[in-house]
């Protein structure tokens, strides 16, 4: 996984005891080192141990800082004792950094409290806030006022700190593809690029006769083809699939790779009904299952919104998302559903799985057509799920995040389902159906709706609600 890296700033005042911030940097190394995270900081001989206490060492920092902004993901402040408000300030002013920035602050220990060990940090805490604020800046606080980097606290705050940062810098440059028109009916997947590019999220297009064009005109024994095929025989079982639905799979596979390796897109959206059944013979599951295996997510049916919040939920845990349909109610517990779609979720979604025809479209468009949707149940355990949208009436991006789990209740059907408990689901149901959200969400197997909701709300100003 690619590592973080934090600019780290230590801050110190000159009348209190400079000694604490050579302790805490050690602290902080410790940390770092645990939570595999890399660390630019000023080195302590260049400084007062390195700190930032007045306006030369703002520069000092600041020079740091810009010399490495490509690396940099995030900045922590660190407050050892009072610290200099302005010249923390300063130094990220300086910088030209515009990149999520948490503030923590050491507690003082009551039984040291003289002079020489007194640290204050408390209220310095405070007052570098609010320098932060009258400087423009968004930041994020700690769980706890004060806390020591030794605390599993403070860890867990990192941690998530962390991931903040990588999900904010990502979406600031990714390209998502948007791959055929959406399915006729389906207003509800209705988006606005606009505001998206705004947020830094740009929309790459193509019909999708430009990619069943390109497979259509490849061999059965082109090298891609042969490749994608391989990939698609070893990622799921596929008995009883024909096999020259098979190759149809690997070509549109590899006209799609093509496609997206020469607009460097990082996510897709796609018409997965229903032309690809009628002009190709096949569904695009299996191959839409096997990107977002790959940490490159895929989405139904052109919802480009929908494949940002699958992005966007890969981001804050490092694992695969998918999207799913709000589909049943489950028996009569108002805290949970049942989660569908036609079979396009990641691999490691299931307890297991097979390739086989997809039930529903089968129906209207043809069993023969329709091969390569994945069959398979989802295991029990912690999920959280994501919907970003935009709306147009007032010009804004909203979004709203959650936590909850898989369940392992029964439910005899077919396609890619899961059963979820979601404590207040009825109040998010109102939620999503009063604010005019989409019926899909995005989902993964771990929790992040912390993590999410500060991203989405405090660095990229976006209108959040967050269940709970």
């Amino acid at each position: 996984m690619e590592k973080i890296t934090l600019g780290v700033i230590f801050g110190n005042r000159d009348f209190f005891p400079s000694h604490l911030v050579s302790t805490a940097r050690k602290d902080i190394a410790a940390v770092f080192e645990e939570l595999n995270l890399d660390a630019v900081i000023l080195d302590e001989k260049e400084t007062v141990f390195g700190s930032v206490e007045n306006y030369q060492h703002s520069k000092a920092c600041a020079e740091l800082f810009a010399a490495n902004r490509d690396r940099i993901d995030g900045i922590l402040v660190v407050l050892p004792n009072f610290g200099d408000e302005k010249g923390i300030a300063d130094a990220i002013k300086l910088s030209g950094l515009r990149v999520p920035i948490m503030v923590q602050a050491y507690p003082d220990d009551t039984e040291l409290f003289d002079v020489a060990n007194r640290r204050d940090a408390y209220c310095g805490k405070i007052s570098v806030c609010n320098n932060l604020r009258q400087y423009g800046y968004a930041y994020t606080l700690t769980d706890l006022h004060t806390v020591h980097p030794s605390e599993d606290s403070f860890k867990k705050d990192l941690y998530r700190f962390s991931r903040v940062c990588k999900v904010v810098r990502k979406l600031e440059n990714v390209r998502l593809g948007s791959v055929g028109a959406r399915p006729q009916a389906f207003n509800t997947v209705r988006y606005s690029e606009k505001l998206l590019q705004e947020a830094g999220i740009t929309v790459i297009t193509a019909d999708l006769s430009e990619i069943m064009g390109e497979a259509g005109r490849m061999k059965d024994s082109d090298a891609p083809v042969k490749a994608k095929l391989d990939d698609i025989r070893a990622y799921l079982p596929a008995n009883g699939v024909p096999s020259d639905a098979v190759v149809r799979m690997a070509k549109f596979g590899a006209a799609l790779d093509s496609w997206m390796k020469e607009f460097d897109v990082q996510a897709t959206a796609l018409q997965c009904w229903n032309s690809v059944q009628k002009n190709f013979g096949i569904n695009v599951c299996t191959l839409m299952s096997m990107m977002s295996e790959s940490l490159m997510p895929s989405a139904c049916e052109v919802d480009v919104t929908g494949v940002l919040s699958m992005y966007s939920l890969q981001l804050a845990t490092g694992k695969p998302a998918a999207l799913v349909d709000w589909n049943n109610n489950y028996k009569k517990d108002p805290d949970k559903c049942v989660l569908f779609h036609c079979g396009n979720w990641a691999k490691s979604f299931y307890e297991e799985a097979r390739m086989e025809y997809a039930n529903i479209l089968a129906t209207t468009l043809g069993q023969e057509n329709t091969y390569g949707a994945i069959n398979g149940n989802v295991a029990a355990g912690p999920m959280s799920f994501a919907r970003v949208s935009t709306d147009d009436s007032y010009g804004i991006i909203r979004a709203y995040v959650g936590d909850g789990a898989f369940t392992d209740d029964p439910l005899d059907t077919f396609g890619s389902r899961a059963v979820v408990q979601i404590p207040g689901l009825q109040d998010l149901m109102k939620y999503v159906c009063k604010n005019g959200f989409e019926h899909h969400a995005a989902i993964t197997p771990a929790l992040s709706s912390e993590i999410l909701a500060e991203a989405f709300e405090t660095y990229k100003g976006w209108d959040v609600y967050k269940h709970s």
